[in-house]
C-alpha cells in the first residue's frame, strides 16, 4: 500500500466532472457529460500528458476554486431563502474539504455518478459503500504552527494556495483527540516560552506537529517537529503534555531545518515510548512509524481491504505480487488466503516495517523486496517465471506504462487495482484492455467524506494470451 514515486508519461483524455482532485480533471464520456451537465461539482478541463498527472498549471486551480466558491453560495432547491452553505467555518480558505456545503448522501450520488461515467465502458460499476458516520475519521492528523501578530502560538492548515497558516480548533474529519491535544501543545509554548518557527527568518523552534491514532488500538503518537535538535526543557514539556494527555504512548522529536515544502526531516529521536504505534486492521497487527504510509481512514480501509479479497476469490493455491507494498497491509492480510505472497516496494523505510509486520504476525508464506515494482515484474518475466495475481495500489498519479507493461509481460491470471484517483484509473484499464485484459467486477469506495477524493477496488481478468 505504498506510494512509489512514478509518473505518467502517456496521454490523460480531458474531462468535465465532479473534481477528482483539484488539480486532476478529465471529461467522461458524452453522453454522461451531457446527462449530468449543470448537476456535477465543476467544469475544469485539464489536458495532461505531463510526466506527473498530480501537476497541473495553476490557473486551472484558481479556477477551481473559484467554481467551487460559487457552488458554496448557491442556494438549496429544497429549502427556497436559505444559503446552502458550508458546516466548516473556514472551508474557503482552508480549501481541504471541497463538499461540507452538501448533506452526506449527495457527496455518494455525485461520486458514483462520477465513477459510473469512467468506468460503465468497462464493466458495471457496483453501488458506493458509503460511511455510517462519516466526520472525524482521519486517525492522522497535521498541523502547521505559526503565531499571530501579537506572538500568540497558532496552529492549523495553509490557506490554499499559499502559506498563510488558518488556525484550525476543531476540524469535521479530524480525530477529536488530536486536535485536543494539539491544541494543548499551543498552550504549553506559551507556558515554556518555546517560540514558533518563522519560514522567512529561519528563527523560533516549532514547526509542525503531528498525531497518529490506532482507531483499534487506542495507541497515540505525537510527532514535534523542529527546526532545530535542541530543545530546552525538552522532558518537563515531556512531563506537561503526559500530564495533561496521559494516553499518549510515544512522543517523537523530527528535526528538519531546511527550508522546505516538506513535512518530516531526517533524523528522528525518540523521547517517551517506542518510537512508532500499531494498530489492528482485519485482525493483523501493524506498527506504524512517523513517516510510515498507513491509510487515514481505518474504517473504510477495512472495507476496502475486504472488498479487494472478495473480489479475488482466492482458492488457496496462488502466488501472488502485492506491488506497490508499503508496510505489507494487504499482503499481509491476504497471506491467510494465498499460497505465497511477494510484496514488492521502493521505499526502503516501509519495507523495513512491512518485515517486522509479518513476523509481528508469525506469517512466513510473504517474502518483501526493496525494488522498483516494474522492474521486478519484468525479471521475473525474462526467467519464465510466474504469478497468478497482482494486487496494486499505485499513487494518485496512476500507474506508468513501464509498470503495466511489465505487468502484462509477466501474465498474471487475474489483478485487482486498488486506485485512489478514478480518472487515472480509467487511462490505466483502458491500457490494460488493450492488452488483453477484462473489467470484471468494479466499485468506488467513500474513504474521504466530504472531499473529492474517491477509491476504487476493479477486477480485472485476463482473456488473451
Amino acid at each position: 500500500m505504498g506510494k512509489e514515486k512514478g509518473a505518467m508519461p502517456y496521454k490523460i483524455t480531458s474531462r468535465k466532472q465532479i473534481g477528482v482532485n483539484q488539480k486532476e480533471m478529465g471529461r467522461a464520456s458524452e453522453k454522461a457529460e451531457a446527462k449530468e451537465k449543470g448537476k456535477l461539482l465543476m467544469k475544469n478541463i485539464i489536458k495532461s500528458s505531463d510526466r506527473n498527472a498530480e501537476r497541473s498549471a495553476k490557473s486551472i486551480e484558481k479556477k477551481f476554486q473559484k467554481k467551487q466558491n460559487h457552488k458554496n453560495e448557491k442556494y438549496d432547491q429544497g429549502k427556497k431563502g436559505k444559503k446552502n452553505e458550508s458546516i466548516c467555518p473556514i472551508v474557503k480558505k482552508c480549501g481541504g474539504c471541497q463538499l461540507l456545503h452538501q448533506s452526506y448522501e449527495q457527496q455518494l450520488k455525485d461520486k458514483q455518478k462520477l465513477v459510473d461515467g469512467l468506468l460503465s465502458k468497462f464493466c458495471k460499476v457496483d453501488k458506493i459503500i458509503g460511511m455510517d458516520n462519516p466526520y472525524h475519521y482521519r486517525n492522522k492528523v497535521h498541523a502547521v504552527f505559526d503565531h499571530d501578530r501579537k506572538g500568540n502560538p497558532i496552529s492549523g492548515v495553509y490557506e490554499a494556495g499559499t502559506h498563510r497558516v488558518v488556525p484550525v480548533e476543531n476540524c469535521l474529519i479530524e480525530n477529536k483527540k488530536a486536535d485536543e491535544i494539539i491544541s494543548s501543545i499551543r498552550g504549553l509554548l506559551k507556558s515554556f516560552k518555546i517560540k514558533t518557527y518563522d519560514e522567512d527568518t529561519g528563527y523560533g523552534l516549532l514547526r509542525h506537529v503531528l498525531v497518529r491514532i490506532g482507531y483499534t488500538s487506542g495507541e497515540i503518537m505525537v510527532v514535534l517537529v523542529l527546526g532545530s535538535p535542541i530543545m530546552p526543557s525538552k522532558n518537563n514539556f515531556v512531563k506537561a503534555l503526559r500530564k495533561l494527555h496521559p494516553e499518549i504512548t510515544t512522543i517523537i522529536i523530527n528535526v528538519n531545518n531546511k527550508k522546505t515544502s516538506m513535512v518530516l526531516g531526517e533524523k528522528e529521536q525518540v523521547i517517551y515510548g517506542k518510537g512508532y504505534i500499531e494498530d489492528t486492521l482485519c485482525g493483523k497487527v501493524f506498527r506504524i512509524s512517523p513517516k510510515s504510509f498507513y491509510q487515514v481512514n481505518p474504517v473504510q480501509t477495512e472495507v476496502l481491504y475486504n472488498k479487494a479479497i472478495e473480489y479475488a476469490e482466492f482458492t488457496g493455491n496462488e502466488t501472488i505480487i502485492d506491488a506497490y507494498c508499503g508496510i505489507g497491509t494487504i499482503g499481509i492480510i491476504a497471506s491467510e488466503y494465498v499460497k505465497k505472497i511477494i510484496g514488492v516496494e521502493m521505499n526502503k523505510d516501509a519495507v523495513r516495517d512491512a518485515v517486522l509486520n509479518a513476523k509481528r504476525n508469525n506469517i512466513s508464506n510473504i517474502d518483501f523486496y526493496n525494488k522498483d515494482a516494474g522492474e521486478f515484474m519484468s525479471q521475473m518475466a525474462a526467467q519464465n517465471q510466474t504469478v497468478d495475481f497482482v494486487f496494486m495500489d499505485p499513487p494518485r498519479a496512476g500507474s506508468d506504462e513501464k509498470f503495466l507493461s511489465s505487468l502484462c509481460s509477466l501474465n498474471p491470471k487475474k489483478v485487482v487495482y486498488i486506485s485512489c484517483n478514478p480518472v487515472t484509473l480509467e487511462r490505466d484499464l483502458m491500457f490494460l484492455t488493450k492488452k488483453g485484459y477484462k473489467v470484471q467486477k468494479a466499485v468506488p469506495v467513500d474513504m474521504f467524506p466530504g472531499t473529492t477524493h474517491i477509491e476504487c477496488v476493479t477486477l480485472m481478468s485476463r482473456v488473451k494470451e
